[in-house]
């Protein structure tokens, strides 16, 4: 079963960007779960590629989440 949110019918630019958080935040949860498995196979390659990606997406939340007002 699907975790990250799907969105229907928003026409609001408020709510499309609350979907994008909902959505990246969930991500970032499976991310996290795979660099957590990723380390203790020593699977360097995968864990560096999840590091980067949970950057990445932790950056857009935050500014994502200013863009709405709300405090990080």
């Amino acid at each position: 079963q699907a975790r990250v949110p799907i969105g229907k019918n928003i026409t609001q630019d408020e709510d499309s960007v609350k979907l994008i958080v909902s959505s990246l935040s969930e991500l970032l949860k499976i991310e996290r779960d795979i660099l957590e498995k990723s380390g203790e196979a020593n699977d360097e390659g995968t864990n560096s590629m999840m590091s980067d990606f949970i950057t990445e997406q932790e950056k857009t939340i935050w500014m994502m989440k200013a863009w709405l007002g709300e405090t990080v």
